[in-house]
């Protein structure tokens, strides 16, 4: 046993690299709340954080990687809700969403029937707290400071890494572009039993 006030002994600390850029992964996203609420767009609860100096609203988000050679490193990403400076950010923010809620609930993109809308819907951030997904992590280079990983895309069904990654062999459905009525019977996705 070493004493509580001497470093001598102990490990040092773990440098931990970059994980390279396109890997893929199944990912758990946590919302760390910044205690920003604008009824008016529906943000309650604290889940938004606003950046004081431009104003910008957006969810502060950490993922852990759930499994493969990464499993417990953690990447940490910004999704946009606002800026001041145009939408731009804001639809950024809302596509990886979406692409997080189909990725989560296996919806394909392209299904557009009342179930698929139905998933990609939700009461509030604290819905998608916790939620479990196939990501791609990309390597970001800030503007100031060292290179990090970053997560701007979900990969959805019908992507060939899909179902590797979410560990469940999911059929392909055909995409639709319109609501039309089936005869097919269409069993609930696991996370809607």
């Amino acid at each position: 046993m070493s004493n509580w006030n001497d470093f001598n002994d102990a490990e040092q600390q773990n440098q931990n690299e970059l994980i390279p850029d396109g890997t893929v992964a199944k990912v758990r996203m946590m919302i760390r709340p910044g205690g920003y609420d604008d009824p008016a767009q529906g943000w309650t609860g604290g889940w938004a954080t606003q950046n004081p100096n431009t104003g910008s609203v957006y969810l502060s988000c950490e993922y852990t990687i759930v499994e493969g050679k990464y499993a417990r490193r953690k990447v940490w990403s910004l999704i946009g809700l606002h800026s001041p400076r145009g939408p731009k950010w804001a639809n950024m923010g809302r596509s990886l969403i979406r692409a997080i809620l189909n990725s989560a609930r296996g919806v394909h993109p392209q299904d557009n029937s009342p179930q698929a809308a139905a998933a990609r819907r939700i009461g509030s951030f604290a819905d998608l707290d916790g939620l479990e997904f196939a990501a791609r992590i990309d390597i970001e280079q800030p503007n100031q400071g060292e290179p990090r990983n970053v997560i701007r895309a979900a990969i959805e069904p019908g992507h060939p890494d899909y179902a590797r990654i979410m560990g469940a062999q999911m059929s392909a459905p055909t995409p639709t572009t319109q609501s039309a009525p089936t005869t097919q019977r269409i069993s609930k996705p696991a996370w809607a039993q």
